[in-house]
């Protein structure tokens, strides 16, 4: 216990000659003291030696951090921090009234698009086809009146009893009727097609076709204002409150999943060799009533200082390689980030 200067021992405050121990010189006596605590602390740690075969760790995390790759309100956080979620159990979702109203929209337009296509791709019924002939008829009606009245025209025209004028105004009539029977005749005949307007049929069915693909996509918009979890696992920490405004891709909640945690220890260069990938081992931890048990599934190709977070029972001069397991599925959830292991190997 390192005491302070109001607390110092009664053997620095006086030298023997009753004179007052100099600060510098009381300074220099509490620092030695103290080294030499340290050093006796150090000695009795490298005295215990760990066990053949075990080996000192950590458990470590993998997070995965889940956002909305759009802007808005958040609305609902339903998985608070340390709750364990199953795999696609709701975690947050966004306000979406206006992505709603977008869809119904899109919606829409692919009904209308679909009744056009439907409606172009459909033969004409009977009384629409004898409408058309019966216009035909009115229209060849026309040009035969105005064929007998041009003839009578220019009968009258040759004997000089009529104006040139009225002779040009017959002959535009009868061209006029001539056009007018022409056209209903075509318009008879496009709807006797049994499969209507080819050209026309072919762009309302495109036109039914991006509708329907703007309305997929306004669907997916909507979908992803209602985040889910990817995987089983433990809400470790949320980053807003609902009511708060949320920025595209910013993450609302981090998930810690079951298969993302990991067995990390370090093993002596002396000892790396026996192990190997696939082999079993034993995780044990301070109020572990059984073993975590796991495979090893990642031996680092190169060596490595010891990280200062392991406190091992020997001197840690020699370079360790880090190796890595996977934790079982029944405990996987047992392990905690952070939490020091004691990692034994066990016989293949």
């Amino acid at each position: 216990m390192i005491h302070s200067s109001e607390a110092r021992p009664a053997a620095l405050a006086a030298l023997p000659d009753g004179r007052a121990v100099p600060p510098s010189r009381r300074a220099r006596a509490i620092r030695c003291r103290l080294t030499l605590a340290l050093c006796a602390t150090l000695f009795v740690t490298a005295c215990e030696k760990t066990p053949s075969g075990q080996f000192t760790g950590y458990a470590e995390g993998e997070y995965l951090y889940l956002s909305a790759p759009a802007a808005g309100y958040l609305a609902t956080l339903d998985a608070p921090r340390g709750e364990r979620v199953a795999a696609g159990a709701p975690v947050f979702s966004l306000a979406a009234d206006p992505d709603r109203q977008s869809v119904a929209e899109a919606d829409a337009r692919v009904t209308a698009a679909a009744e056009k296509l439907k409606n172009l791709d459909t033969p004409r019924r009977t009384p629409e086809i004898e409408a058309l002939a019966a216009r035909l008829r009115a229209a060849e009606a026309s040009q035969r009146l105005s064929e007998t009245q041009l003839a009578q025209q220019q009968a009258l025209a040759a004997k000089g009893f009529v104006a040139p004028t009225r002779l040009d105004e017959a002959r535009a009539a009868q061209a006029r009727d001539a056009a007018a029977s022409d056209a209903a005749r075509q318009d008879l005949a496009n709807a006797r097609t049994s499969f209507g307007r080819t050209a026309e049929v072919r762009g309302a069915a495109a036109e039914a076709s991006a509708a329907q693909a703007e309305a997929e996509r306004r669907r997916w918009q909507l979908a992803q204002k209602h985040v889910s979890a990817p995987a089983a696992g433990e809400i470790a920490e949320t980053y807003y409150r609902p009511g708060e405004w949320v920025a595209a891709g910013q993450p609302v909640a981090s998930l810690l999943p079951d298969d993302r945690r990991r067995i990390r220890f370090f093993v002596p260069e002396a000892q790396i060799a026996t192990l190997k990938p696939g082999q079993a081992v034993e995780a044990s931890c301070d109020g572990c009533v059984t073993p975590i048990r796991g495979s090893i599934d990642f031996i680092s190709p190169r060596a490595e200082f010891t990280p200062p977070v392991i406190y091992s029972r020997d001197s840690r001069e020699k370079l360790v390689f880090r190796v890595e397991a996977r934790p079982t599925a029944a405990d996987a959830a047992r392990l905690r980030p952070g939490q020091p292991l004691d990692v034994r190997a066990l016989e293949q």
